[in-house]
């Protein structure tokens, strides 16, 4: 054989070790609340071969990757029709994103990628990068894809390369293959986390926000809100429209920003979110994400919102890319109402996060609320205490073999 036939024959035998590769539960860290998986259910090794690479010995003699893959991250997702399929962002080495449908029968490995990426129309204003979609199969009967359209900054100073500009970008679809585009969200700020609510709302569709003052920084922009909009089709949130339901707060997992994830799931007891916030550290930014509750009449309101991260950043899904962070926009509920919670880490590869409705509705429902200052934490933990010491003398629990 020669050079480029064995150099191909090596690269296919390792593309297939890793997309068969079945995933394991992670038994070293398990709280109750969701079952974490040892490996990511996709990263950029999963990319196929003929995205990357010129197979013809003519034109690419060494068999050298042409347009290579940096990441595949935070990805929206879905359910349908028994599968479960994620719209990834992949990252090229060339910074620019865009979006691939993977599917599997499995949530948690097997995902294997279509012939091509999806292809979505621009608007008359061609973004310079897109990302970040989240999925929602509304109730008119479109699954709509919501996501960070981002643009250089008309009015940067001369020599400003960095400057941005976030809009929402919107499109539909009813296949995940054709794909329709239609206008920008229109609102007096940017915004880079938008998020479609699955129902209408009083004859309307309704939006999670962010909104910022810049590209990073939230400035005055408050937390999640909440926003109203007669006509998807042409979707303008005027000033004074968006109302901030999950605020940031000083000292906590929330401070310096935070985002909804996927759209809420519909449960008997709320609108289930998990969302992810954003603190400073000496590291710099640190992403985690939680969740949080809102009524089921009145999404607007929340009705529970348990202390802490849900999930934060382990070992080596502590490095990459961007480090310290986990981020997510995909959550979906199978007919058995298991739960997934696909997040990235670092922005460099997917992981999932498995549990049940069941069990986040305990969560969310039980665990107390942040107290906001030491001395009241305190107090929390404290009564947590003299109730299970209380339980333990009950029933004649010798308490040193949980010290």
């Amino acid at each position: 054989m020669s050079y480029f036939d064995d150099r191909l024959q090596a690269l296919i035998d390792e593309h297939r070790d890793q997309a068969d590769m079945e995933n394991m539960v992670d038994e070293s860290w398990q709280k109750g609340i969701f079952t974490r998986y040892v490996n990511p259910v996709v990263t950029r090794d999963n990319i196929p071969l003929f995205w990357k690479y010129d197979l013809n010995p003519v034109t690419n003699p060494y068999l050298m990757e042409r347009n290579g893959v940096n990441a595949t991250m935070n990805s929206g997702a879905i359910y349908l029709n028994g599968k479960f399929y994620l719209v990834v962002r992949i990252e090229g080495n060339d910074r620019k994103s865009f979006f691939g449908v993977a599917e599997s029968v499995s949530p948690v490995d097997g995902f294997k990628f279509w012939d091509y990426p999806c292809e979505i129309p621009e608007t008359d204003d061609p973004a310079t990068n897109v990302y970040d979609m989240r999925l929602t199969k509304h109730q008119d009967g479109w699954i709509y894809g919501v996501f960070c359209a981002e643009r250089k900054d008309p009015n940067a100073a001369p020599g400003d390369l960095s400057s941005a500009v976030a809009t929402a970008g919107i499109c539909r679809t009813h296949d995940l293959k054709t794909w329709e585009r239609l206008p920008d969200l229109k609102c007096p700020s940017q915004q880079r986390n938008v998020v479609l609510h699955p129902e209408f709302v009083d004859g309307k569709y309704a939006l999670y926000t962010r909104p910022q003052d810049g590209f990073i920084d939230a400035g005055t922009g408050g937390g999640i809100a909440w926003a109203l909009v007669d006509d998807i089709e042409n979707a303008v949130i005027e000033k004074g429209q968006e109302i901030v339901i999950d605020e940031r707060i000083y000292h906590t997992i929330k401070e310096v920003k935070n985002g909804q994830g996927a759209h809420p799931i519909k449960t008997p007891k709320g609108w289930l979110h998990v969302a992810h916030g954003v603190r400073g550290c000496a590291a710099g930014l640190r992403y985690v994400l939680y969740a949080f509750m809102t009524d089921l009449e009145e999404p607007w309101k929340v009705i529970a919102k348990p202390g802490g991260h849900l999930i934060s950043p382990m070992a080596w899904e502590r490095v990459g890319d961007v480090s310290n962070v986990v981020f997510t926009n995909g959550m979906v509920r199978d007919d058995d109402d298991n739960l997934y919670i696909y997040f990235a880490s670092s922005d460099t590869r997917l992981h999932v996060a498995e549990t049940t409705i069941d069990k986040m509705l305990d969560y969310v429902m039980n665990t107390g609320e942040d107290p906001l200052q030491s001395a009241l934490c305190v107090k929390q933990r404290s009564e947590l205490i003299t109730k299970n010491i209380e339980y333990m003398n009950k029933i004649g629990m010798d308490k040193e073999l949980l010290r």
